[in-house]
C-alpha cells in the first residue's frame, strides 16, 4: 500500500512529495522526492513493537539546509575525490570542493539537494517509489549530461530494496549510494556503540589526514577493523588511531568479499536489547562503515550527538577517479550504470 501528500515546499514554491509505503507486517517506508531521500523506515522489535530505525531532521525545512545527507541518495560521486580534481584521458575536470580542498558526496549541491521527479508503483510483493532525476554536462564540474534512476522498494518479505542506475551521454565518472544513518533500538533512545556488526570484509582502504585513500588496502586481522565476526562497536572505537581536527571513530572503506557485480552480502548489524537485525546485501564492491562521528548536537545534524546513527553505505571505492588500481567508475555513453543493494529486516 503506498500513498501521497504535500511534505513542504521549497523557496520557490515548488512543492516537495512525501510517499508512504506500507507492507502487510506493518513495516513502514516515507520518503520525499528532495534528494530521494529516506525519511524514516519503521520496523519491528522481538515484541513486535514498530518503531522508526533511522535519524532524520526534525523539520521540513531542515532538509532543505541540512548538511548530514540523512537518508539521501548521494551523487554524482558519492564520498571523496581528492583535491575536487580527476581526469578522463587528456582533460582534467575541476569539481566544486566542499571538504576543505576536496569534494565529497557530489559537492554542494548533489543530488541529495535537488528536486527528482517521482512516480509510485504496486506489484506482488510490495510497493515503493522511482525517483529521476537528469543532471546536466557541468553540473557540480562533472561531464556528460547524466539520467539517474533511483527504485526504492519496500517488499512484503520486510526487506527494503535499492536499485539505482544510469546512462550518459559523454565519459564521466559516477559512484551513487543511499546514506541513511541506522539505529535500531528505536527512535534513537540510546547510541550506537552497543550495536553489534559484522562485514563481510578481510580488507580495508588506508587513509591519509584527508579520509582520501592512500591506494593501500590493509588486512583487518588484529585490527580495529575485524568485523569478520560479530563485534559491538564500542569495543575497539577508542583504539582508532586519531586524525588531527578530525573526531575520532570509523569512516572507512572495506573491501567485501565475493564478485564485485553479484549480490553478495556485505554486512549484518543488529541490536540485542531490542531484538532488531538488518542484513545487507549489495552488487557493489565495498561498504563504507561510518560511525556517526561528525554529529555534535547541532541543528544541522539533525540534533543528534556524536555515535547516535552509523551508516552502512554501499558503493565503490573512494577517489577512484585517481586511484588506477581501484576498480573503474567510469561509465560510458551505450553503458549502463546499475547496482542493487537489498536490507533485509528480522529480529534475533
Amino acid at each position: 500500500m503506498i500513498s501521497q501528500s504535500i511534505f513542504c515546499k521549497e523557496n520557490d514554491g515548488e512543492a516537495i512529495d512525501l510517499y508512504t509505503c506500507t507492507n502487510k507486517n506493518g513495516l513502514v517506508l516515507r520518503m520525499i522526492n528532495f534528494g530521494a531521500t529516506l525519511l524514516s523506515l519503521d520496523v519491528p522489535d522481538s515484541n513486535m513493537k514498530i518503531e522508526n530505525v533511522t535519524l532524520g531532521y526534525k523539520t521540513p525545512y531542515d532538509y532543505l539546509a541540512g548538511k548530514s545527507y540523512f537518508g539521501s541518495t548521494v551523487g554524482r560521486y558519492c564520498n571523496r575525490i581528492a583535491s575536487a580534481k580527476f581526469s578522463l584521458g587528456e582533460t582534467e575536470y575541476t569539481l566544486s570542493a566542499n571538504d576543505g580542498e576536496n569534494h565529497l558526496h557530489g559537492g554542494h549541491k548533489g543530488f541529495d539537494k535537488v528536486v527528482w521527479d517521482a512516480e509510485s508503483f504496486s506489484n506482488g510483493d510490495g510497493s515503493g517509489i522511482n525517483f529521476e532525476y537528469e543532471s546536466v554536462d557541468g553540473e557540480e564540474g562533472y561531464p556528460g549530461n547524466l539520467k539517474v534512476s533511483a527504485k526504492y522498494k519496500l517488499t512484503d518479505n520486510d526487506e527494503l530494496k535499492i536499485e539505482l542506475s544510469a546512462i550518459t551521454d559523454k565519459p564521466t565518472t559516477l559512484n551513487l549510494t543511499n546514506h541513511t544513518f541506522w539505529n535500531l533500538s528505536g527512535v534513537a533512545r540510546e547510541d550506537i556503540l552497543n550495536h553489534e556488526l559484522t562485514i563481510f570484509s578481510e580488507k580495508f582502504l588506508a587513509v591519509d589526514n584527508g579520509l582520501i585513500p592512500t591506494g593501500e588496502l590493509i588486512g583487518v586481522e588484529d585490527t580495529p577493523f575485524d568485523f569478520t565476526s560479530f563485534r559491538m562497536v564500542r569495543e575497539e572505537i577508542r583504539s582508532i588511531p586519531i586524525i588531527e581536527g578530525l573526531p575520532q571513530g570509523y569512516d572507512h572503506c572495506f573491501v567485501l568479499k565475493g564478485n564485485a557485480r553479484k549480490l553478495k552480502p556485505a554486512a549484518i548489524l543488529r541490536h540485542l536489547s531490542s531484538g532488531r537485525k538488518m542484513e545487507i546485501q549489495t552488487t557493489q564492491p565495498s561498504i563504507q562503515f561510518y560511525s556517526g562521528n561528525f554529529l555534535d548536537g547541532s541543528q544541522v545534524g539533525g540534533g543528534f550527538e556524536q555515535y547516535y546513527g552509523l551508516c552502512l553505505e554501499t558503493q565503490h571505492y573512494p577517489d577512484s577517479p585517481n586511484q588506477p588500481i581501484f576498480p573503474t567508475t567510469i561509465l560510458m555513453p551505450g553503458e549502463k550504470y546499475s547496482h542493487l543493494t537489498v536490507h533485509s529486516f528480522s529480529t534475533v
